[in-house]
């Protein structure tokens, strides 16, 4: 059975099947069918390791943190549990590996066939990224829907009114009986002073001394 399981394509295939469960797990809202089969592929190929006494127990527990910060994933914000755990898993990978070159190519092939899949399953079987989905915000807030982020005044272009405190160059201003927040085109503007509205960018009103 050990002599089986660190075999080369053995090796290539158990990583195969658990880069693809994995994929298949970031389609899911879940830790499902494909995450549990992935894992235990991952499990066969370190239990072969281990017993071939090419993987330690720190090699172990480096890839038992891995899974965990996986497992994680699904419940904390933001994707650093997840890539840390990504790349814990590969440097277990690579620690127990009895060639570097031969476990680097089966990882190659695995993410290779794991990519494949990935766009097999956006592309061909039109699947969304459950997963990605729960920590990105796609929502917006539409003007159309009734929310704005700031009011804007435009009703106040062409008005004329008075300033009620020294513009320098914000300041507030008189404007039919309404104290209104402004500033000024760029220059000092005298308290009382005759002052008209030039330009409304939202909540930014700018006048000009009359």
């Amino acid at each position: 059975m050990t002599e089986f399981l660190t075999d080369p394509i053995v090796v290539t295939v158990l990583l195969s099947i658990a880069g693809i469960g994995i994929v298949l797990e970031l389609f899911s809202s879940k830790f499902g069918v494909a995450g549990f089969i992935g894992v235990f592929a991952l499990i066969l190929f370190f239990y072969g390791h281990f017993q071939a006494g090419l993987a330690g127990y720190g090699t172990l527990v480096l890839f038992v943190a891995g899974l965990l910060l996986i497992f994680l994933e699904f419940f904390l914000p933001g994707a650093i549990s997840g890539t840390l755990g990504v790349a814990a898993l590969i440097l277990s990978l690579f620690l127990a590996g009895e060639d570097a070159i031969q476990i680097g190519v089966s990882i190659l092939i695995a993410i290779f066939l794991s990519v494949i899949v990935f766009f097999m399953m956006i592309k061909v079987f039109d699947k969304k990224l459950i997963l990605f989905n729960k920590m990105v915000l796609f929502d917006s807030a539409k003007k159309e829907d009734g929310y704005v982020s700031n009011i804007n005044r435009i009703d106040l272009m062409g008005k004329e009114g008075i300033a009620l405190t020294i513009l320098r160059p914000a300041g507030t201003v008189i404007i039919n009986s309404e104290r209104v927040d402004v500033v000024s085109e760029g220059g000092f503007i005298e308290q009382n002073a005759a002052v008209k509205v030039i330009k409304v960018e939202g909540a930014r009103i700018v006048v000009r001394e009359v």
